[in-house]
């Protein structure tokens, strides 16, 4: 089997042939279909996260160390399975749950694997989809998507899950309270889409990408923004019922502060974006504007398979994706880092 990997921190992509695994234990084989492609995935080839003042995260100090297979949308077909996985059906096609946990810590047996201190995520710890084989450690990982367009599913597991979580944690009255996207990319698209289908009503977006906004505009925005205009600020606090909730899937000091400094009192600023820097905050007025800052970290199993159900009730496609051969990895991460992907890429095993 091929696989494509990080096998040093800020290279390119390496292509490895190896034996084709084999399952042992509950583990599963896929022969893989479709894989997406992830912001993700560039911050983990660089192997840091930019934490502002110079600061940076590294990954290799949170035991992610090369070489690194990427990819954690993906989806596949049942080719085998371990002594201990029981029937699985081989052949079936299945999304695979990706953030996987240690198992045992309170988290994980609270269905919040994707919480765990000591994940063990594909894509991430254990070899991802961007290679033509993956072991997947137990079948309740496996998500029955037989029926939907494969790529399209494949987006659930990152894009679209990431998406459903933040907004799950809106709260407030979705008829009538305003809610504003940040980032109009792939994240945003499929935020406007299942935001709709949870019954928001009153959606605002803003980009300071021109056919973004555009973009935005055509699937049906109420309000579409741009946060570096000045009067972007005066439009949404001049709302009738105010903002009452932001999600940020940008996640830099600028969209973070257009966000804080646009909700009404009680309002609450989601922050998924991982674009990084640093903002400071005047402590008095958090408790006088009652604002809530929260971070929103992809999602559950729980919510992965509410999400499958909902995409399968409303017919819902949540974001344009371009399918592309599997060996042409490396240049789908360059098409990401250049901003030249207007929803989603997607790699498909043609082998």
């Amino acid at each position: 089997m091929k696989r494509f990997a990080v096998t040093e921190f800020g290279r390119p992509l390496c292509a490895l042939v190896e034996d084709d695994p084999a399952p042992s234990g509950s583990e599963v084989l896929l022969d893989l279909e479709r894989c997406g492609v992830c912001h993700t995935d560039l911050h983990l080839r660089e192997g840091h996260y930019d934490l502002g003042g110079g600061r940076r995260l590294s990954l290799a100090d949170r035991g992610v160390t090369p070489p690194v297979t990427l990819g954690h949308e993906i989806l596949g077909r049942i080719a085998a399975a371990g002594p201990e996985a029981g029937d699985v059906g081989i052949g079936r096609r299945v999304l695979v749950f990706p953030w996987i946990g240690c198992g045992s810590c309170h988290r994980c047996m609270a269905g919040e694997e994707n919480l765990c201190a000591t994940g063990r995520c594909l894509g991430v710890h254990r070899p991802g989809g961007f290679a033509e084989k993956v072991v997947v450690p137990h079948p309740r990982y496996l998500i029955d998507v037989e029926g939907l367009d494969p790529s399209a599913a494949a987006t659930l597991a990152c894009s679209g899950l990431t998406a459903y979580s933040a907004l799950r944690k809106v709260g407030g009255d979705p008829a009538r309270d305003w809610l504003l996207l940040i980032g109009a990319g792939g994240l945003g698209q499929s935020a406007l889409r299942l935001a709709r289908a949870l019954g928001h009503a009153r959606i605002a977006i803003a980009d300071t990408a021109p056919d973004k906004r555009a973009r935005a505009q055509a699937l049906g925005a109420d309000l579409v923004l741009d946060p570096a205009d000045p009067e972007a600020r005066t439009a949404l606090l001049g709302l009738e019922t105010g903002l009452a909730a932001a999600i940020d899937f940008v996640g830099n000091a600028e969209t973070t502060r257009f966000a804080i400094d646009t909700l009404r009192r009680g309002g609450r600023s989601i922050t998924v974006g991982m674009f990084g820097g640093e903002i400071t905050l005047s402590l008095p007025l958090l408790p006088l504007r009652a604002l809530t800052l929260t971070g929103s970290y992809v999602g559950n199993l729980g919510e992965l398979r509410d999400l499958v159900a909902l995409v399968r009730e409303h017919g819902l496609t949540l974001v344009e994706t371009e399918t592309i051969p599997l060996a042409e990895a490396e240049e789908a991460m360059r098409r990401l880092e250049a901003g030249a992907v207007a929803g989603r890429l997607v790699l498909a095993n043609r082998s």
